[in-house]
């Protein structure tokens, strides 16, 4: 991720704009949404349980929220559930079970996971499978533009036709080719026109679940599935939008590009991602297997311990995994239970700090150090509450 600068003190009041980074535009910019602001973060795709790459994207974007809700505005978070792709399918093989009901347990621990880490409810959590027509009318939509192409049975968007193919990411063709065959992007395909072109309908192995279409039988492709539920539930442009820094290309990319296909207006005003959170040198994932499980931490610790070593650091800061953090973040959370009544006057001034680190760039390691200062001479909690930390 890019390195961070930070702003002018002048911003950092309740008054001031808040301050965020956006990964289009690739500078810290004012976040200024009217009094209802629209959120859409990528889900989890429900084959196995929650890591702490996941927590750390959802809580940065629960501190944004309460933030937000702080300075008087109305969240709408909308997080889908990505029932139906390569990967669930793949899983539901291999232990013999039916794809959606791995997706129904999956997401009933990733549910009780965050309920525990002390999650404001998502305005809305859809499944992909529950917008089967918004998508083949999406489609349709993006063909009739003169945007996709039908081949071999699958229906691809074709980049070529679209002008800002690469504005959310800023990448140049090698680095894109890079990341979709990493991403199951496949390049490789010989039913595509060009090697980046992407999936929004394919042909459904004989084993998997398909719908029907007037491209034929088949399911949707994982970018299109956003899209759909996006513009669904917030609308054709949405305030702010991201999840995993993994996820710039090629899903959000893909994403941006076949949204404003159809609408011939800006998806997202602001692109929001969280850094990645690593383990052996690697980033934490499924497919490297190097993860550590949020209901495996919970067994131990306390869930505001689990939240304070999440946001001890910064949401665009990569961080690394290891024995120290949780006995320093249970050590934090000792110390901020054992904080004096200071009166209101120490609660209005330490909360402002954190207030206006909070509108620097969501900066939380700086809100938790003026906690930790405070903690020693005053009351901290209405200050903790905002981090999502109840004491």
């Amino acid at each position: 991720m890019p390195s961070r600068t930070p702003i002018s003190t002048a911003a950092n009041s309740s008054a001031a704009s808040m301050q965020l980074y956006d990964t289009a535009r690739r500078a810290l910019v004012p976040f200024e949404p009217g009094p209802v602001v629209t959120m859409y973060t990528c889900g989890i795709t429900p084959y196995d349980a929650t890591h702490l790459g996941h927590a750390a994207t959802y809580v940065a974007y629960d501190v944004l929220q309460r933030r937000l809700r702080d300075r008087g505005h109305e969240t709408r978070c909308v997080r889908n559930i990505t029932d139906v792709d390569d990967d669930i399918l793949r899983k539901a093989r291999e232990i013999g079970v039916h794809y959606l009901d791995l997706a129904a347990a999956e997401t009933a621990r990733f549910d009780s996971d965050m309920e525990a880490l002390g999650m404001l409810p998502c305005w809305s959590e859809p499944r992909a499978t529950s917008a089967i027509a918004d998508i083949r009318k999406m489609i349709g939509l993006v063909l009739d533009g003169g945007y996709a192409y039908q081949s071999g049975g699958s229906v691809y968007f074709d980049v070529s036709a679209f002008e800002g193919f690469g504005q959310i990411s800023n990448l140049d063709r090698g680095a894109m080719l890079s990341l979709a065959a990493e991403h199951g992007g496949n390049p490789d395909d010989p039913n595509k026109r060009d090697p980046l072109d992407f999936v929004l309908w394919q042909r459904a192995a004989p084993d998997e679940p398909a719908w029907d279409s007037r491209w034929g039988l088949g399911r949707p492709g994982w970018h299109i599935e956003c899209s759909a539920l996006a513009m669904r539930e917030l609308g054709e442009t949405v305030d702010l939008h991201g999840g995993g820094s993994d996820l710039v290309y090629p899903h959000h990319e893909c994403e941006a590009a076949q949204s404003e296909a159809v609408t011939g207006r800006p998806f997202v005003r602001h692109w929001m991602h969280q850094a990645m959170v690593r383990m052996d040198g690697d980033k934490m994932s499924k497919s490297l297997g190097n993860l550590v499980f949020v209901s495996d931490l919970l067994k131990e610790h306390d869930p505001r311990a689990v939240r304070l070593a999440i946001v001890a650091h910064h949401y665009r800061d990569s961080w690394e995994w290891d024995d120290s953090i949780m006995p320093a973040a249970t050590k934090r959370l000792d110390a901020w239970l054992a904080a004096p009544d200071g009166g209101p006057d120490a609660d209005a001034t330490v909360l402002d700090r954190v207030r206006a680190c909070l509108d620097d760039d969501l900066d939380t390691v700086s809100a938790v150090a003026a906690i930790d200062q405070a903690a020693a001479v005053g009351a901290i909690a209405p200050a903790a509450a905002l981090l999502g930390v109840r004491l």
